[in-house]
């Protein structure tokens, strides 16, 4: 495992992509902060900008660098929740503006998969997160499933838990500074 965290990590700091386990789904990753490597997240899953992506943080500390104004209410969400819960939230501070929705609003996890939390913790910054695949096409529930073409697309492919089966995509909630709560996906 040491030996995927040093090149994924390579990789990131050099503005490159990755292809790694998440604690949902295998997910294409990228610095969080780097537009240029968010740009090619878009390119590679031809994707709309307008279709916001999902970024990654090992805790609440890392999650408070980048939203400042988090509302009470979704620290007892993500307590409670017994599933992986994406929280979107509005006003990021500190990331990409191309991974910042129209609205000024970014879905952020906190990420409970141990490689993910360990790399998250080195890199330091939040990692993007999103499906394995090409907008418009099923999400892959297993590294096999995952197309020819997106492992070709990325600058380094994690080997752990390649035979792992992934559970569901993430529960999505928006919330507003004013403690409003939507659910988007359950």
């Amino acid at each position: 495992m040491k030996e995927d965290h040093d090149k994924a990590l390579a990789v990131l700091k050099r503005g490159g992509l990755i292809l790694y386990p998440t604690d949902t789904v295998w997910g294409i990753g990228c610095d969080a902060t780097n537009p240029d490597a968010i740009d090619k997240v878009y390119a590679l899953k031809k994707r709309a900008e307008a279709q916001s992506l999902i970024c990654l943080v090992s805790d609440f500390k890392m999650l408070n660098q980048y939203i400042e104004n988090i509302p009470e209410v979704a620290y007892d969400i993500l307590k409670y929740a017994d599933k992986p819960t994406t929280v979107i939230y509005d006003d990021p501070i500190r990331i990409a503006t191309n991974v910042i929705a129209p609205d000024n609003s970014t879905a952020f996890r906190v990420c409970r998969n141990k490689f993910c939390n360990f790399l998250l913790k080195k890199f330091r910054k939040p990692i993007v997160s999103t499906s394995a695949n090409v907008s418009g096409q099923p999400t892959p529930m297993s590294f096999s499933e995952i197309s020819q073409e997106i492992k070709d697309g990325v600058d380094y492919i994690v080997s752990i838990d390649q035979k792992r089966k992934s559970s569901k995509p993430s529960a999505i909630i928006k919330l507003t500074e004013d403690g409003k709560v939507s659910v988007i996906r359950k």
